[in-house]
């Protein structure tokens, strides 16, 4: 029987977190990415940079890129070297936007698009040597499931990278983030998109996510070495990578 699981802030059953998240970046794939400047005053590329730098991807490496349909994370990766990158979402508008800006960009060469679920990847197994989600795994529902599937896909020596929303260490600094974040970003969300909603769920879901070392047991859990994280802006975001011993 299937159970239930967090919404945001809602509890809601299992199989219906998938058509909701999905819902939530439908209604805001055309302007996701002039969001993200605006929630993060642009800090959300300088994260991306910080992530892809930490990688260091290499000529000839074969990427996977997971819940990056609109490519930032692709684009900054073939940018800097000759490597072939898969980008999979689970949501065809958010890829449409994705294909549409690498073809402003005059980047298609070396990315693929495709269009699968984090939890059952459409990939034979050890077919990357690395594997890249940026603010993504936060909304599958079953976490350990699709770290697995990372794991799975990579090969033995492969690099997991995540970067996603954490927790800051001072209290004070937190308090005041959550302020921000409760009464603002919905609010710009509903002036930019014209829906509230997405970003209510946004700020929510972030506050579910597990804390720093949390997240980091779970990796290892899922048969992952070398684990470790990085901090960035005090916490609003971590950056965290293992490797498929």
């Amino acid at each position: 029987m299937s159970g239930t699981t967090h919404f945001g802030f809602e509890t809601v059953p299992e199989a219906e977190k998938e058509t909701l998240v999905r819902g939530v970046f439908n209604n805001v794939a055309s302007r996701y990415d002039i969001m993200n400047d605006l929630m993060s005053a642009g800090l959300h590329r300088v994260w991306k940079n910080d992530m892809v730098g930490w990688l260091a991807p290499r000529a000839g490496m074969k990427i996977l890129d997971v819940a990056g349909g609109t490519g930032d994370i692709a684009f900054h990766m073939v940018g800097r070297v000759a490597c072939d990158v898969t980008i999979c979402d689970i949501n065809h508008p958010m890829l449409a936007e994705g294909r549409d800006r690498a073809i402003n960009k005059n980047l298609l060469k070396g990315v693929e698009w495709v269009c699968g679920n984090a939890e059952l990847l459409p990939f034979p197994d050890q077919s990357f040597d690395a594997y890249t989600i940026a603010f993504g795994i936060r909304n599958v529902t079953h976490i350990d499931q699709a770290l697995l599937e990372a794991h799975r896909v990579l090969k033995p020596g492969g690099r997991f990278m995540c970067l996603e929303f954490s927790h800051l260490k001072q209290d004070w600094m937190q308090k005041a983030y959550d302020a921000y974040s409760f009464s603002a970003i919905p609010a710009i969300g509903k002036i930019v998109t014209g829906k509230s909603e997405p970003y209510q769920y946004l700020v929510e879901s972030i506050r579910q996510f597990p804390k720093q070392d949390a997240f980091g047991d779970m990796i290892k859990t899922a048969g992952f070495g070398n684990v470790q994280y990085r901090n960035l802006t005090q916490g609003v975001v971590a950056i965290h990578s293992g490797r498929r011993l």
